[in-house]
């Protein structure tokens, strides 16, 4: 008899094992403690954290007050027959890996907040939870306490997803605002995200785009019904943006957001799906462009429904540890349930999940619009060999905007920065046009490229 289901028959707590007892860890043992008996109402029966594990017993032991049982041996939790569910909060690929599979072959069930192990090895994951009978939960994975892996997998199950797009790095996303309302550059903003702990000292995951491309490749498994494919996405991160795009996109009524973007395409001559982290202009009437500081917001479309936006916290100790027990309360409920007739993890049926049917286009197939800045010489004739290029190309130009080059000592005089927005284009084509662009000698420095999505 499955561990939980033995739980429920039996009246008992049921048991769950703890894996990390760091930030997340110890706002779930928090939270589950403070609000224990409003959880037990909601599940049908108490759920307690019995052991923990972590190599700093000192720090476990303080997290729980001597109420659970403190290991610094993550396995010792694992080969316990008294325990049903393991929590997983460790994170990376590795060790993680190893614990996660060897729990679901003792039978147990898993709840995970590791976004990167799943983006990677989530398939190898969910077929051996499945050949096992048990269930893997992972909605503090995705966007910390908001509820969007739900939202995707139960609630909207009704809609045909057209695409998915969200704010889903919130170090990334309190960088930007800072940029915008104080007009600095990155390396000063991100030396302050570091000095207030919005951003780790090694940042990399984070501002290049690594974070949020593992969070939008499970939302594209969820929306469309395919594999994670993590190493088919487009990562590109922020360590390129200038004050002066900031500035200058805000002036044609654009914020730049870090997206995580994932759309269906079906066209006459190509069908497949976009996957892809970058930044991009978002008009600011929209309400996902005003979304400040370390918060995250996800916007998903679908044919019945239309366009909803999701938004809170994406991280921290109590918001992320409100995602981890609603995963502990659903597998409370579903326990007595046939394996078959549970949500699946990925929201479609194990044998609906396929990668020929929707394949991840590549990035040259990808269609959007742009913003592109130019350093020209302010000479004559300049902007209409410039537009002349882009229009020979068949992409049709949106809005122009010319303003006086900032000076650096050095530079020859006589510059200017030309803005151009276009209607959108397929990637590739666009590339070809920048090397065109580039190669002109009044083009001046390295041309800037920044997507554009209107969210419509």
């Amino acid at each position: 008899m499955n561990a939980v289901v033995e739980a429920g028959v039996k009246g008992r707590a049921i048991q769950v094992g703890l894996l990390g007892a760091g930030t997340v860890g110890s706002g779930v043992y928090a939270v589950l403690a403070r609000n224990q008996s409003e959880i037990r109402a909601r599940a049908g029966v108490a759920i307690e954290i019995a052991m923990v594990a972590d190599l700093d017993t000192a720090r476990a032991s303080a997290v729980t007050g001597g109420k659970a049982q403190v290991v610094a041996d993550a396995r010792a939790v694992i080969a316990n027959p008294d325990i049903d569910i393991v929590v997983e909060l460790i994170g990376g690929y590795g060790i993680a890996r190893q614990l996660v599979l060897e729990a679901i072959a003792a039978g147990k069930h898993v709840v995970t907040a590791n976004k990167a192990l799943l983006a990677v090895h989530g398939s190898e994951i969910f077929e051996a939870a499945r050949a096992k009978g048990v269930m893997v939960a992972f909605e503090a994975a995705v966007a910390g306490g908001i509820p969007i892996i739900k939202s995707l997998r139960e609630g909207l199950t009704a809609n045909r997803i057209q695409w998915v797009a969200g704010i889903i790095n919130g170090t990334t996303n309190f960088i930007l605002s800072e940029m915008r309302d104080k007009g600095l550059d990155f390396d000063v903003v991100l030396k302050e995200a570091q000095r207030l702990g919005y951003a780790e000292a090694d940042p990399t995951f984070d501002i290049e785009g690594v974070d949020a491309a593992h969070k939008a490749t499970l939302m594209s498994a969820i929306a469309f019904g395919v594999p994670v494919q993590f190493d088919r996405a487009y990562v590109e991160g922020i360590t390129g943006l200038q004050a002066a795009d900031i500035r200058y996109a805000e002036q044609l009524g654009y914020r730049i957001k870090l997206l995580g973007i994932t759309r269906r395409r079906e066209d006459a001559s190509l069908q497949g799906i976009e996957l892809r982290v970058h930044p991009s202009l978002v008009p600011t009437k929209r309400l996902i462009a005003n979304v400040e500081g370390a918060m995250n917001a996800v916007m998903v479309h679908g044919d019945a429904v239309g366009t909803t936006l999701y938004y809170g916290k994406g991280a921290g100790s109590e918001p992320t540890a409100s995602a981890v027990i609603a995963d502990l309360v659903d597998i409370a409920r579903l326990h007595s349930a046939d394996p078959a007739h549970r949500v699946p993890s990925l929201a479609f049926q194990p044998a609906a999940i396929d990668a020929t049917r929707l394949a991840v286009l590549p990035m040259a197939d990808t269609l959007t619009s742009y913003y592109l800045r130019l350093r020209v010489a302010d000479e004559a004739g300049v902007l209409a060999r410039v537009t002349g290029i882009i229009a020979n190309a068949g992409i049709s130009i949106d809005a122009v905007l010319q303003r006086e080059a900032d000076q650096v000592v050095g530079e020859r005089g006589g510059q200017t920065d030309l803005i151009i927005l276009t209607h959108t284009t397929r990637e590739g084509t666009m590339n070809e046009v920048l090397a065109q662009l580039q190669a002109l000698s009044t083009v001046l420095l390295p041309i800037v490229r920044i997507r554009k999505e209107e969210l419509a």
